[in-house]
């Protein structure tokens, strides 16, 4: 049904190219319709291939690309978590530096991140500075992680949570926070106060 209200957007009014003896013909207007949405399911499996080419629109195709990465498909993820793992693996493909990492862990994130080298003890620190709160879809990132570091180095992750004293100085009171439960407070938006 989605897809049929789909194709109805591409499908053109073909009876304004008729002749004008032909406008009122019953035989010419289902002629017409019917060669109309012939074009119109054209133009929009066109339009639905043309979209396979860019990970940021592709939907059917995200499975091509998951098998050239050499990744797992996974369909009871969504289209955007899928994506941020494609997008990880590009970025993370070659030898791991820390921009490839910090690169990564952005990717999965949509925020910025800090990446603490700790040469002398063989861990990386990685700092979700640019999010609040635990980044979704983090299972794949531990796993894109573990695929792209040197087996000898470790790491571990700093999130970045609401404290008290934030709210406060937010001039957030209690009642502000009563229909919220603590995991949703203490990753608001404190910006927008939501």
């Amino acid at each position: 049904m989605v897809e049929s209200q789909k194709i109805n957007e591409f499908i053109p009014n073909l009876m304004k190219y008729t002749h004008k003896d032909y406008l009122n013909s019953k035989y010419m207007t289902q002629l017409q319709n019917g060669i109309a949405k012939e074009f119109g399911m054209i133009a929009y499996y066109i339009e639905d291939i043309y979209k396979q080419f860019f990970i940021d629109t592709a939907t059917w195709g995200l499975s091509v690309y998951e098998k050239e990465l050499g990744l797992q498909s996974n369909s009871s993820l969504s289209y955007e978590e899928r994506r941020e793992i494609i997008k990880a693996k590009l970025r993370g493909a070659g030898t791991a530096t820390k921009q490839m990492i910090k690169d990564t862990a952005e990717a999965f994130s949509g925020g910025q991140v800090e990446i603490i080298e700790h040469s002398n003890k063989y861990y990386i620190e990685i700092h979700f500075i640019g999010t609040i709160g635990i980044p979704k879809n983090m299972k794949s990132f531990e796993n894109m992680i573990n695929e792209i570091i040197p087996a000898h180095l470790g790491y571990n992750f700093k999130f970045r949570f609401i404290t008290w004293g934030m709210m406060k100085d937010a001039s957030l009171i209690w009642n502000d926070l009563t229909t919220k439960t603590w995991e949703q407070a203490r990753t608001l938006n404190l910006e927008s106060g939501e």
